[in-house]
Formats: C-alpha cells, structure tokens, sequence
C-alpha cells in the first residue's frame, strides 16, 4: 500500500544524521551525567555543548535553556511556577491555545484561584490585539500573558513583537508555546520580549521526549519536579544524554537548512492549495491558511463539502489509503468532539462539516499531494 505522511505538526520523522548522533551516544557515552568519574563528565560535557548550541541559536544565554521531556512538561513548569513564585494572579490566555496551557490554567484556576481572563478570537482565527490591549489595561494583579507563537491546528501566527510590547508596557510577564515555531523560523528569543518558552525537539526532525523550557534569567522560577540538582537545580531527574545530542543536532540542521526546507514546503503547500481548488468543489480552509503573512508554511486545515454521515468515514478512508493527517490535532484525534479550535471561531454550519489537518516537511513531494487530492476528489465526489 501506498504511504503518504502529512502529519509533521504532530511529529516529525528523525533525520538520519540525528539517528546517527544519538546512536553514537547510546552506545559510547552512557555515563551518569551527574556521576564524577570520566564517563559521567562525558556526558555532562555533551549536554553542556548541546545546550550552549541551541542557545547560540537562539540568542540566549546557555542557563536560560532547561532541558525537559517535551513542550507539555515546559508549559506546566512555566505556568505553575509563574504563579507560585512569581505572585502571578492572572491569566491571560486565548482559547485556541495547545490544551498543555489551557488545562494548566484550568487546574491553577481551581487550585489557586487565579483569575484567567480569555482573548477574543476573530473570525480569520487571529487574536483580537485591541481586545488584549484592553484587558491589559487592569493592572490592579500580577499578569502572565500565555500565546502560541503559532498554533498547531489552523497555523495562525501571533505576532509576537506587538504582544511582547503589549505585555511590557503593562507590567506584564509573556510566556510563548513555540512548539510549532522554533526550528521553522528564526526566533531570537534574546531579543523578542518573551519571557518564558516552551520547546519540543519532534517538531523539527529531533526525538520524542526531549525539548526545553526557554526562563528569563533572574525571573526568580523555582522547579516543579524535585530530586536531584539536575539542570542547575530546575529540573531533577537524570538527563537523557542522547535525546539531548539528537535535539541540539536537529536544529542544528534545522536552521542551516532553514531558507532552501521553506522555500520547498511552501511551494509543497502553494501546489496542496491550487490542486485542491481545482478538483474539489466547494473546499475552503480554516482560519488564516491562505495568508503566509498570517499562517505558517508547514500546515493546511481544509474543510471539506461532506454531509456528516459520510463525513464519519472521511478520517478513516485516509488511512485505508495509507494517508496520515490528523483531524484537528493529534492530541485530539480520539475525540469526537469538534475541536476546541475550530469552535472558537468557526460558524456552527462549518462545524458539521469535517476538517483535516494536512501538515508538511522537507520530506513531502509534490507527487504525495497529487495522490492525496486524488483520493479526496473520489471521496467527496462518490
């Protein structure tokens, strides 16, 4: 059976050159990190290069980077943190955030009784800026400010620099989920006003388990998991060496490869869009897909003109035909609720319609998406 993968925002496949680097570590630098002895101080050694790396990239200093299992657990850290050590007691956050931030603010609502304060979403899928403005206009409590950078179901990019001056003008801190955007576009996380980010290697071609929480120096955040002094007292645990390497290798490529990988994928995504158009009437996208200036190159969220009978069949003729997508994003894909995205800014007629998430790497082939507006075409049109 023919195998197309388009699901590259819910992961990514390894490149081999990150295989081969956390392979070389797996088999010749499995020393404890934090034991004394010589192959313990190797592997502290590669941590400590690794980190130093993708702060160099980043434009931060290299103790501003604490290395965690992925974006979820960077997110917890922050926003946890941030209310516990920081005084924060409000929230101000959209409802199309990653459900890492949004039931994170959920139980800190609960629990410590912050006060989480949504922005308005407009109909593009875009915040509402003016709306946040004046929300910032209360500066009677301690505010976070939490926004995707971009968000993983519709690719709708927050621009940062306005929510950043936004923020500092107000007094406020800004945390950024960067899940979707480090690795895709240079991001000079020293310069832009966040304060706090979180990141996940898998995004941009490294391992599952392994990313980092990007924490302002002097902010004063203290850890969430304790035990050992691992990564500088912030985060106990014995690190894991390779997935550490393997993510400091991937965007290392990432970023040398960054211009030639975008051009590609946009193209790959200009030919999904005008084939689309072409063979498969009454298709539409959601939220700002169409715009580059206003959603990422590495996504598509088409919605397609099926009744919602047929629709319940739509994700799994994908499959059957080796296709992967996802419907909305992969954490939702169980569910057969709508998306908690799509329904902050869609009408309810667009709702009953199906969407699928198409997402792209540097791996997709133009030949992959003739195949996949094929099926499409003989679906909706059966």
């Amino acid at each position: 059976m023919k195998t197309v993968y388009l699901d590259s925002a819910a992961t990514t496949q390894l490149r081999p050159e990150v295989v081969a680097a956390m392979t070389a570590v797996l088999a010749d630098s499995f020393g404890n990190p934090s034991s004394t002895h010589h192959s313990g101080r190797a592997s502290k050694s590669l941590i400590e290069k690794a980190r130093k790396d993708i702060a160099k990239q980043l434009n931060v200093h290299p103790g501003e980077i604490i290395f965690t299992s992925g974006g979820t657990e960077a997110d917890n850290l922050i926003l946890q943190s941030c209310v516990r050590d920081l005084g924060v007691e409000r929230i101000i956050s959209s409802p199309i955030e990653h459900h890492a931030v949004l039931h994170t603010i959920e139980e800190l609502e609960q629990d410590r009784g912050i006060q989480a304060d949504w922005v308005r979403i407009k109909k593009c899928s875009n915040i509402d800026y003016d709306h946040l403005a004046k929300l910032l206009e209360d500066r009677t409590k301690t505010t976070l400010v939490s926004l995707m950078h971009i968000n993983n179901e519709v690719g709708t990019k927050l621009d940062v620099d306005r929510v950043s001056e936004l923020a500092r003008n107000a007094g406020a801190y800004f945390h950024s989920d960067t899940v979707q955007s480090i690795g895709h576009y240079e991001v000079d996380l020293g310069n832009s006003g966040i304060d706090f980010a979180a990141v996940a290697a898998h995004k941009f071609h490294g391992p599952k388990g392994a990313g980092f929480a990007y924490i302002r120096k002097e902010t004063g955040l203290k850890p969430l998991i304790f035990g050992g002094a691992q990564e500088r007292g912030m985060r106990a645990g014995t690190e894991a060496t390779h997935n550490i390497v393997g993510m400091a290798k991937a965007m290392e490529i990432a970023y040398a490869n960054l211009e030639t990988e975008r051009a590609h994928i946009q193209g790959i995504k200009d030919h999904f869009i005008k084939q689309l158009k072409a063979n498969v009437p009454g298709v539409s996208f959601n939220g700002s897909c169409e715009d580059p200036t206003k959603s990422t190159y590495t996504l598509l969220n088409v919605c397609l003109p099926l009744p919602p009978q047929k629709a319940l069949m739509l994700l799994f003729q994908m499959d059957l035909k080796g296709i992967a997508c996802s419907k909305g994003s992969a954490c939702q894909s169980g569910s057969s609720g709508a998306s908690h995205v799509l329904s902050a800014f869609l009408s309810e007629e667009d709702l009953k319609k199906p969407s699928l998430r198409f997402s792209f790497s540097a791996f997709t082939t133009k030949e992959e998406i003739d195949y996949v507006v094929d099926v499409l075409k003989e679906f909706v049109a059966s």
